[in-house]
């Protein structure tokens, strides 16, 4: 049996890591280089448990970090470790869509 079909009756596809690796940084990257945990969690579409087990290692591979406000909010940022991971990731894209392969 094939994968469900998305409501455009397009197949649907669980994303990948690298996928959601990206869908995280350009959250952030698209709020101005910042962002809360909560816009995060909603705009790459994650549990909160994912969100937070791929924020950890984002920080701890240098393509974000972490900062906490005099309130204790917590907001994420982009690194220039992050900006090239987009760089690369929309080059690898663009190389498979060229070829048809996703």
């Amino acid at each position: 049996m094939g994968a469900p079909d998305s409501p455009q009756g397009q197949p649907s596809q669980k994303r990948g890591r690298l996928e959601i690796i990206h869908d995280i940084l350009r959250v952030i990257e698209r709020g101005g280089g910042q962002a809360k945990p909560t816009q995060i969690l909603y705009r790459a579409n994650l549990s909160n448990q994912m969100l937070y087990d791929y924020l950890a290692e984002l920080v701890a591979k240098g393509m974000a970090e972490q900062r906490i406000g005099k309130t204790g909010r917590r907001t994420y940022s982009i690194t220039r470790k992050g900006e090239e991971y987009l760089q690369g990731y929309h080059s690898m894209r663009a190389f498979m869509d060229s070829y048809g392969i996703s």
